[in-house]
């Protein structure tokens, strides 16, 4: 009787070592660029370029990228973050990461024809890593039109609270990530003179009787209602136009008329996980024709002190923080930019009335530059059927909200809606038809590293 035990336990053992031999592997581990080409403009300074891989690593993973300049040289007109030895690159893929990254940064004073590229090629990867398909990437110091495809964007540590704003630059492949709390008013550098709060951070403000900064003190404050975060719909009337109506800005126009233009109280607000900070009380005026004078002082300060901010047409709006207290750069030049991804203050109902809400994921476009879009149901036509031809019954809207929260659910079946995909036209005239493939764990994404993918429709004239 027990030789008959054991003979059974030896076949069962051999049963589920067979089972286990005929488990199928694991895929191939790769790492690629994430595009084969990507544009780097006059207006642009530095690119960050990134490298993926398949699925994160168990260990450490070395990676060597060969560079070879064409019409431009290394040391002198552009260096890398790390530096370079012999031409060759040395990156470490992170233990638990699935990515890693290099700075490309151009010289100061740099003038070129736009005909000089860099050509980056994956060389090696240590085993069980392998070199995937996407090994080369060419860097071309003017703009390109890309043909499309897939960016994961970096929001950074956090989730839901992800702490960076992206912004994503269709036509070049590239995205640019920039902390939300790195600023806290923006100045608008079109032919008004307004001011926006940061509307990632939930900031709110609410204007004085005063103008002169030195006599607001603590006593001010005293009964003073300044949040976003209390469900109250009086909380919009302390925002900016959620919908990005430049007009429409909580900070009224600033006047010509220096005493024409009041103190007002802003709470840089808590929005998306931001740490609370004082609250400061500002007054800005115009500097002559072509650009702003900020005062500015916290609440018991009894003196200020005072930025210059010039217009650039180049950009949208110039930022600037009051940690630093000088102009920080935020949002790439207008033109350089389609979306942004990031986290913010919205609207939604309490049953009777609107009230600000901050939501995570949102997608705003670059209405001030010259972006519209569309949302498209797949119930009218596909992603991949989508085509020129259905350009002409396509309704573009200048609506900074077009896509917003609308393609991810976080309720119910919670990741990417299926169920649509989103029509951009640049300011070029581009078209690009784009979707989401992933944003939480739920769909096979991460929280704050959103994954999309869009393909050109449509060249520009």
């Amino acid at each position: 009787m027990k030789r008959v035990i054991v003979c059974m336990l030896i076949l069962a053992v051999s049963t589920l070592n067979a089972c286990k031999e005929s488990d199928p592997p694991l895929p191939d581990n790769v790492v690629q660029f994430e595009s084969a080409e990507q544009g780097m403009d006059a207006a642009t300074k530095a690119s960050t370029i990134k490298l993926k891989l398949s699925r994160a690593v168990d260990a450490a993973t070395p990676v060597t990228i060969q560079v070879t300049p064409t019409g431009i040289t290394y040391g002198t007109q552009f260096s890398t973050t790390p530096a370079t030895t012999r031409n060759t690159l040395s990156l470490t893929v992170p233990a638990g990461s699935n990515e890693a990254s290099f700075t490309l940064t151009k010289a100061d004073n740099l003038f070129l024809s736009g005909s000089e590229t860099i050509d980056f090629a994956i060389t090696s990867a240590t085993s069980p890593v392998l070199v995937g398909t996407t090994k080369d990437l060419k860097v071309k110091f003017t703009s390109i039109v890309s043909a499309g495809t897939t960016l994961t964007l970096d929001g950074g540590t956090g989730g839901s609270s992800a702490v960076n704003s992206v912004f994503a630059d269709l036509s070049n492949n590239s995205a640019t990530s920039v902390r939300r709390a790195a600023w806290d008013l923006g100045f608008y550098s079109g032919t008004d003179f307004r001011v926006i709060i940061n509307n990632t951070t939930g900031a709110a403000a609410i204007a004085l009787a005063k103008n002169d900064l030195t006599q607001v003190t603590a006593a001010d404050t005293v009964g003073l209602v300044l949040s976003t975060s209390n469900f109250d719909p009086a909380g919009l009337k302390l925002i900016d136009d959620v919908s990005g109506d430049i007009t429409k800005t909580v900070i009224a126009g600033i006047s010509v008329t220096d005493t024409d233009n009041k103190v007002f109280i802003i709470n840089r607000g808590t929005g998306g996980s931001v740490a609370a900070k004082g609250w400061i009380k500002i007054r800005v005026l115009r500097n002559g024709t072509t650009g702003y004078t900020l005062q500015y002082a916290g609440i018991k300060e009894t003196t200020f002190k005072t930025v210059s901010i010039s217009k650039d047409a180049a950009y949208n709006f110039n930022y600037v923080s009051f940690d630093s207290g000088t102009v920080v750069d935020v949002e790439p030049a207008k033109t350089r930019w389609d979306i942004e991804w990031t986290g913010g203050l919205y609207k939604t109902s309490d049953g009777a009335n609107d009230i600000p809400y901050y939501f995570s994921d949102q997608v705003y476009i670059n209405h001030l530059g010259g972006v519209t879009a569309a949302e498209i149901l797949t119930s009218t036509v596909s992603y991949d059927a989508y085509g020129e031809s259905n350009i002409a019954t396509t309704t573009f809207k200048n609506d900074k909200h077009v896509i917003g929260s609308n393609w991810r659910a976080t309720t119910g079946t919670i990741g990417v809606k299926t169920d649509r995909f989103y029509v951009i036209k640049d300011a070029a005239g581009n078209v690009y038809k784009l979707k989401f493939i992933s944003f939480t764990t739920q769909d096979g994404g991460e929280r704050g590293k959103p994954k999309l993918e869009f393909k050109l429709v449509k060249q520009g004239a």
